[in-house]
Formats: C-alpha cells, structure tokens, sequence
C-alpha cells in the first residue's frame, strides 16, 4: 500500500475554500476530507460528524491534554482542531487527505508531517471577498469589518504554502486544484512505489 499524501488547503473566510473542496473530493478517487473538530456553534445546513465534529470547550480542553491533536488554533473566538490519530491512520490506508485550517495549523501540522502539500485560496479582490461575506446574510456589518481585518492578516501569510489558486472563476479554480493534485500523484517517489514491478521488468530487461 502507498501512503497517501496531506493537503493542507487554507483561505481567508469568504474566499470559496469549502465549496472548492467539497466540489473537489467528488471528482477525485481517493481523495478525502479530514472532519476537524470545533467549539464554535454548528451553522445552518451542517451536520455533526461530516462538515465538523461540533464539542464544547470543556471537550476539546481534554484533547488538548491528552495530545489528541495533530493541529488545533483558535479563530474568530472559536477553536479548531485535527485528530492526528484518524489523519495517519487514512494515509497508511493509502488516501489522500485534505485539511481545512488556516496558517496557524498549518505550521504546527508541517512540524510533525514535513512531506505534506499546502495551498492557498486567495479571492480575486477585497472588493468581492466582502461581497461574498455579506451574502451569506449570517452577519452584522460589524463581524463583516471583523473577518476583512482578519482576513488581511491571514492573506499576509500566503509565502509559507506551496500553491496560490486564485478563486475568480470557479471552474477554473477547481480545475487548479486537480491539477495540483494529480500531478503530485505522479512524483518520482510516490510512482516508484505504484510501479516497482514495472520497473524492475524494464530495468533487467535483455534485449538479446
């Protein structure tokens, strides 16, 4: 069995990241989402276990303690965090992984998985990435001002991933993302493993 690759896929709230993964992991074989656990309150149209695994703070403290966590962050208030257990346990099985975190996780989950992948999900302007906040009519002008500041600094850490998509245009955004990943899949390491009969044929291989 190959061992999968980490993705970890980052964005300002507001930038598209979720739809771009959900839209992602269906037309991808193998390719699965990690569910973060949180402590912020579930939002119309989630679902516990499969958008996150929504526990209080006493819970997610007891996780902490017990180093349960591959990454956890605190943002907007709320805190995030990735059972390390569950992750390693689908790379071995061999399947892709994405985790949606922002910059702070993402340094934490390079410190301990140094051959993982990041990407960046930058929105086309600022002009659009407050249109798309104020659309889904969840907040006041006053949390909206909040995450455009919030936002800025998040953009500023944009050097430390890999890969920037830039999510003008949808189709086009996603397309980027699978091209990141199929070409990932076709790294000299990973297909020495896929092809290692293959290659031992072609290598000893007599043309008399």
């Amino acid at each position: 069995m190959v061992k999968g690759t980490l993705y970890i896929i980052s964005a300002p709230s507001g930038a598209g990241k979720t739809s771009l993964v959900k839209k992602l992991v269906t037309s991808e074989s193998g390719l699965v989402v990690s569910v973060s656990h949180t402590t912020r309150k579930m939002r119309p149209g989630e679902q516990d276990g499969v958008d996150y695994h929504f526990i209080d703070a006493a819970s997610f403290t007891s996780m902490i303690e017990h180093s349960a966590f591959l990454e956890h962050a605190r943002v907007f208030d709320n805190f995030y965090g990735t059972s390390q257990q569950h992750v390693e346990k689908q790379l071995l099985d061999g399947k892709d992984v994405i985790l949606e975190i922002d910059w702070q996780g993402a340094r934490q989950v390079r410190r301990l998985i140094d051959d993982c992948q990041s990407i960046y999900i930058l929105p086309p302007s600022s002009g659009v990435l407050r249109q798309r906040l104020e659309s889904r009519g969840q907040d006041d002008k006053t949390v909206i001002d909040r995450r455009m500041q919030d936002a800025v600094n998040e953009m500023s850490h944009y050097a430390e991933f890999d890969y920037l998509v830039v999510n003008d245009d949808f189709e086009q955004a996603l397309q980027q993302l699978r091209c990141i990943i199929r070409a990932n899949r076709l790294r000299q390491l990973r297909q020495e493993r896929q092809l290692q009969q293959l290659l031992i044929e072609l290598l000893n291989s007599n043309p008399n």
